[in-house]
């Protein structure tokens, strides 16, 4: 606890310590700092410590387990890292120490790793897909160079060139290929490029150098500008172990400047001797096609007739004709001249008075034939007419009345069945042969029993 004794103030060791350190965490709250890797340590607990030093001094570090586990390399002795940290102390031993909360490695690491990062976001993005790729034209006639006018790779690409094919013209777009001012330069001469129109193909590219030398052309904006040229792009960048990101959008990929010249010219010596060969092939056809139309003049020429000749078979045939055409006129006329005598003999046969006294005749037979199976028809209905009134006499009511027989009904004109549907002084009305008998009821006499009413 701090003292105050004769205006003097007193710190003890550990309040000292946290004074300090809070100090240094208040003044230096977030800190960038590059150095190599000494004294690595890694304990069970996860935790990570270590010296990080450069050439003059050192400094003791620590990175707990929450913040290493976030680091995507292994560090090792020796290797140069660029971590962020805060600035404090361990109040334990009052050691100044360094805690990390990030690191990364440091020069070709770190661009590595960049590399790595953009090319990942590019390929998800599609730029890398071989489906945007344009097909470098077979023959070309001008071509285009994004590069260096002072470099290796100028100089190689326009010595196979013209070693090559001398005829493909060629437009120099230049541009610094390392530097500062390189990435916005390229995407330029390639925008000029793709404006001027002139140019079946660009070649973009450099020569050899370190990662740092050909970082340019890993740009994200250099790819990009690669991805949306309308001119298909040849990229040749470095030496055949190096890629960078303009290879993966480019349309086609060389090893060297000197591979992407031969890859976009053809041997002119080959060409030559393609071309002698094809006017062989083209005298031969001409040879042979002329002797052809000389055997079809002469097969047309043996096919030909003289006109005389030709005139003398058509009026043979034409005679040969008319002689058919008269024939087939006299039998067709020959054959109507039998049908009309047919119809004429026909017509006489059936006279009007023959066909309406064979008319009447029908006529009669058939009136005489109705009349006598209408009365057949009659009789017999008149048969059954009796039978049905007979059968019909002989269960209706009235005959059983003429027996003796009556009907007895109520004021309801409901017919009484039995003595238990009447009631002592109810009037009846009772129907007999000849007529009707009204009646009261005095008394009623069931045949199971002797009692009366």
């Amino acid at each position: 606890m701090e003292k105050n004794t004769n205006n003097r103030q007193i710190f003890s060791v550990s309040e000292l310590n946290r004074t300090v350190r809070q100090l240094l965490e208040n003044s230096l709250t977030l800190l960038w700092v590059e150095g190599e890797i000494s004294n690595f340590a890694r304990p069970g607990s996860g935790h990570w410590y270590m010296t990080l030093k450069d050439e003059k001094s050192q400094v003791r570090c620590a990175m707990f387990k929450g913040s290493n586990m976030r680091v995507g390399f292994e560090p090792a002795n020796g290797m140069s890292v660029l971590v962020r940290c805060k600035a404090g102390i361990y109040e334990g031993r009052g050691e100044y120490q360094l805690v990390i909360e990030h690191m990364e490695e440091a020069g070709f690491g770190a661009l590595q790793r960049q590399f790595e990062q953009l090319k990942a976001s590019l390929s998800k993005e599609g730029l890398f897909d071989p489906s945007h790729k344009r097909e470098i034209p077979s023959s070309i006639r001008h071509a285009g160079i994004v590069t260096s006018p002072t470099g290796a790779a100028i100089k190689d690409i326009l010595s196979v060139l013209r070693r090559r094919f001398p005829s493909i013209a060629v437009t120099i777009y230049p541009t610094a290929v390392q530097g500062e001012q390189a990435q916005s330069q390229i995407v330029e001469a390639i925008t000029n490029a793709n404006d001027d129109n002139r140019c079946d193909v660009l070649i973009v590219g450099r020569g050899g150098g370190s990662l740092e030398d050909l970082w340019s052309f890993n740009e994200e904006s250099v790819a990009r500008s690669i991805h949306s040229s309308r001119i298909p792009i040849v990229s040749a960048v470095g030496h055949e172990i190096d890629f960078t990101i303009a290879d993966f959008v480019a349309d086609l990929r060389a090893p060297t400047p000197s591979a992407a010249a031969e890859l976009i010219s053809p041997d002119c010596n080959k060409v030559g001797i393609q071309f002698r060969n094809l006017e062989l092939d083209l005298a031969k056809t001409i040879v042979r096609r002329v002797q052809n139309l000389s055997y079809s003049v002469i097969n047309l020429k043996n096919q030909l007739q003289h006109p005389e000749r030709k005139l003398q078979e058509q009026a043979q045939r034409l005679d040969h004709l008319d002689t058919l055409l008269i024939r087939a006129i006299q039998s067709t006329l020959e054959k109507k001249r039998r049908i009309s005598t047919n119809s004429a003999e026909r017509l006489v046969r059936q006279t009007p008075m023959e066909i309406l006294l064979e008319t009447r005749l029908k006529l009669k037979n058939g009136i005489q034939q109705l009349s006598k199976t209408i009365k057949q028809q009659l009789s017999q209905k008149n048969n059954d007419v009796e039978q049905s009134m007979q059968l019909l006499d002989a269960v209706s009511p009235l005959r059983i009345l003429n027996r003796g027989f009556s009907v007895l009904r109520n004021n309801n004109h409901e017919i009484i069945k039995s003595i238990k549907s009447v009631n002592i002084g109810e009037s009846l009305k009772g129907r007999v042969s000849d007529g009707e008998i009204y009646v009261n009821v005095t008394k009623t006499i069931s045949e199971n029993s002797q009692d009366n009413q």
